[in-house]
């Protein structure tokens, strides 16, 4: 459990941003007042920043690198939403040795997943840390294993901030995109586009370290449900680019939830 935490009822708005990645170039596209502007520059070769995208259809390589596997997480179809990992929420986890928000100070971190029903009250799905024992975490919180709430942590030094709204509820058993954004000042968290909490906390580039899936990094908290996406972006993207559910997924969502409702694939 996480020790500073912020919660709140109502989302914020957030401005507009244009963002176009070329390469290992970032270019961003200024329109307004009838003029056009680009604006490139190249990043840092020690933590290259650019947009690192894994899709998770495999357990033997994610994002070019070997995981070492806990259990036996196992691919979906597309008649669930996948292909996509499902973790059990007892003994499957990923263990990726590699952290792509190393050298970053300014950061979005967005997964696309379904929590299924019947699911553990805390669960970590997307756990970061580093060399130095800090930590980027995206988590669940569901008090009856039908519903979950969206619980995000910073952690760096002496220094941590936990977002969580648990009257922000969403059902078990649909895909949801959720985002975790770092702006090098203030961190706010996203379900779907719409952002639910924020608070201000300083935090230092982190490390190289590891990325676990599924489970914390000491083998604890088990994520039960589907991961099919998570993407590191080395920018503060604001709610109009972030990721949002598409209609195909909605279309399959409620297919989703009666599979998971009637514990499809092992538990």
């Amino acid at each position: 459990m996480e020790t500073n935490q912020t919660s709140a009822q109502t989302p914020v708005a957030v401005g507009r941003s244009k963002i176009k990645w070329l390469g290992g170039l970032l270019a961003i596209l200024i329109i307004g007042g009838g003029t056009v502007g680009l604006l490139v520059w190249t990043k840092s070769a020690a933590h290259p920043q650019v947009p690192v995208v894994w899709t998770l259809d495999n357990v033997a390589s994610i994002g070019g690198h070997k995981p070492e596997v806990l259990g036996a997480p196992e691919i979906v179809d597309a008649a669930t939403g996948g292909p996509a990992l499902r973790f059990n929420g007892q003994s499957d986890g990923l263990f990726v040795p590699v952290n792509p928000l190393a050298g970053w100070s300014k950061f979005t971190v967005e997964v696309l997943f379904l929590p299924e029903t019947n699911c553990p009250e805390e669960q970590r799905f997307v756990y970061v840390t580093d060399d130095n024992g800090d930590r980027v975490t995206l988590e669940t919180r569901s008090a009856d294993g039908r519903s979950w709430c969206l619980d995000t942590c910073l952690w760096s030094g002496d220094n941590n901030q936990t977002l969580r709204d648990t009257a922000a509820l969403h059902p078990n058993g649909k895909w949801a995109w959720v985002a975790l954004v770092y702006d090098g000042e203030t961190m706010s968290h996203y379900v779907n586009g719409v952002k639910e909490l924020e608070s201000g906390i300083a935090f230092a580039p982190m490390t190289g370290g590891q990325v676990s899936l599924g489970v914390r990094n000491d083998r604890r908290y088990w994520f039960k449900g589907c991961i099919k996406e998570v993407r590191f972006i080395p920018e503060p993207l604001d709610s109009n680019a972030l990721q949002r559910v598409s209609e195909k997924q909605l279309a399959i969502n409620e297919t989703a939830r009666r599979l998971a409702s009637a514990g499809h694939a092992k538990s």
